[in-house]
């Protein structure tokens, strides 16, 4: 049952997104946007810088407030005035090109912090979901590094850990290896693989064309703060239907 407001896990799909709008001053970003994502499903967006893909993510967890329509995850409208955002935003993962981890915390302690500030989980509780999430994402034998000790590749990967002990319902991932070295980046693509393997609704910004191939669901190519075209990564890789699909494309394929 959807409700403005309340803590309903509706059926059909698990994110949807009718004519959104995002206008920052006079310049429209978002242009009557419709999206839906289908619980399990890996939807990979692409499309050149200032397209609107990041404000696009930003909005489903509401760090960008919609200027018009409307979002939904599991039934709640997540731009109601009277919906309980960090409610939401519990059920909402979300890892950025900049690593965002606090620099005098462990990896562990970073892992563990917003579960006992946000979920309230016992230190006990909180430490071995920690240890478990590091475990996951490769980092098992750094728990006890600073951020300053690891490579870029490997705070990222703390901070997916992060987002993941959190029990996410859905992952966003923005521009997730953009500030990586080339040879880190794999390690941090190799995670996301797990995890779409392992069934996480996943929305993926990325210019990491291997990645989208092997991995989505379906492929959303935006340009101008709309969505030109979309489907399989087949269809959108190997027959665009438009003009300015097959030209983004030729430039980064």
């Amino acid at each position: 049952m959807a409700t403005a407001h309340g803590t309903a896990f509706g059926g059909g799909p698990i994110v949807r997104i009718r004519n959104l709008r995002k206008c920052f001053g006079q310049v429209e970003v978002l242009k009557d946007v419709d999206m839906d994502v289908e619980r399990g499903e890996v939807v990979v967006i692409l499309g050149p810088s200032g397209s609107g893909k990041s404000t696009l993510l930003r909005c489903v967890n509401r760090l960008e407030e919609p200027t018009g329509g409307e979002i939904w995850l599991e039934g709640i409208q997540v731009n109601h005035p009277k919906t309980n955002i960090n409610e939401v935003r519990e059920r909402i993962g979300m890892v950025f090109q900049s690593f965002n981890l606090f620099p005098h915390l462990t990896a562990k302690g970073n892992v563990l912090l917003a579960q006992r500030k946000v979920l309230k989980r016992s230190k006990a509780e909180a430490e071995r979901i920690a240890l478990e999430q590091l475990e996951r994402v490769g980092l098992g034998d750094r728990v006890d590094y600073y951020p300053a000790q690891l490579s870029g590749g490997q705070q990222q990967r703390v901070a997916i850990a992060r987002a993941l002990s959190m029990n996410p319902h859905v992952m966003l991932f923005d521009e997730v290896t953009s500030a990586l070295d080339p040879e880190l980046v794999r390690g941090v693509l190799d995670v996301m693989k797990e995890l779409a393997r392992g069934g996480m609704t996943m929305l993926v910004v990325t210019h990491e064309m291997g990645f989208a191939r092997e991995v989505a669901s379906r492929a959303v190519f935006m340009d101008g703060g709309v969505i030109v075209e979309e489907g399989s990564p087949a269809e959108v890789f190997d027959n665009p239907r438009h003009e300015r699909t097959r030209d983004f494309l030729g430039h980064i394929t």
